[in-house]
């Protein structure tokens, strides 16, 4: 867990904090614990788009600061999760063809951080992640945005891949960055348009990788295979930007 998330714990902090609409990450339960309060904050945390993980007592005693988490703990977002919908409308509202970033697996803070300050410097609309095995907005993302995260949206979504093919009905072209895929600078990138990174170790699932129209690598001549994923989107973001101003 991010050393620098608020983490709050026991059964009326949690639903308080739920109850007054703040971003909730994950959720952490006992797992087997069916009671009607812990019932009621586990259907709240889901409504509001949060992860929820069942896990052992030992589990949240070792996570617990207070050792009075009474079978609940939830870490908290340092900001608050925008919809897809709202970053197509921050689109719409500059008359601006959409220009996204979706991040598959993405784990790190720092990395997630850096993608939002690049994507606010190429004039991205959003940044898209998904809800599982992805880090999410936490305080070392949010620093390592620079400020970033108050100008650029971040959705998270449960399902990648459906998303990917939900705007692609609203005209959105996908790019994956593959080193399998053709030369970034053979790949138009000036429309409305999606750039897909994968995390830092297995890179972009198949599944999402399928959904994509196109994939494009990054020339390379060094000895190690592959770039840090803030790295990857940033380049390939900058290509995009240079077609998007046409030079």
């Amino acid at each position: 867990m991010d050393s620098n998330s608020q983490q709050i714990e026991g059964r009326h902090a949690v639903a308080e904090a739920l109850r007054a609409g703040r971003p909730v990450d994950k959720l952490y339960v006992l797992d087997g614990c069916k009671d009607g309060p812990v019932s009621s904050i586990v259907k709240a945390a889901k409504k509001g788009d949060a992860l929820v993980q069942f896990v052992s007592r030992e589990r949240l005693d070792q996570m617990s600061e207070t050792k009075k988490h009474q079978g609940v703990i939830a870490r908290m977002a340092a900001y608050e999760y925008a919809s897809v919908e709202e970053i197509l409308a921050k689109a719409e509202e500059q008359g601006e063809p959409p220009f996204v970033f979706l991040l598959d697996g993405v784990e790190d803070p720092y990395n997630l951080g850096a993608v939002v300050r690049t994507a606010d410097q190429v004039g991205a609309h959003g940044v898209i992640i998904p809800k599982n095995r992805a880090v999410g907005l936490t305080a070392s993302a949010a620093r390592a945005s620079a400020g970033a995260l108050n100008y650029i949206p971040v959705a998270r979504v449960t399902n990648l891949a459906r998303t990917i093919e939900q705007l692609k009905k609203q005209g959105i072209w996908f790019v994956c960055a593959d080193m399998g895929g053709q030369p970034m600078y053979q790949v138009d990138m000036k429309g409305p348009l999606g750039l897909v990174v994968g995390g830092e170790g297995e890179g972009v699932s198949r599944l999402v990788r399928e959904a994509c129209d196109y994939t494009a690598s990054i020339p390379m001549k060094g000895h190690v295979d592959s770039l840090n994923a803030s790295v990857a989107a940033g380049v390939l973001a900058y290509e995009a930007f240079r077609q998007r101003m046409g030079n």
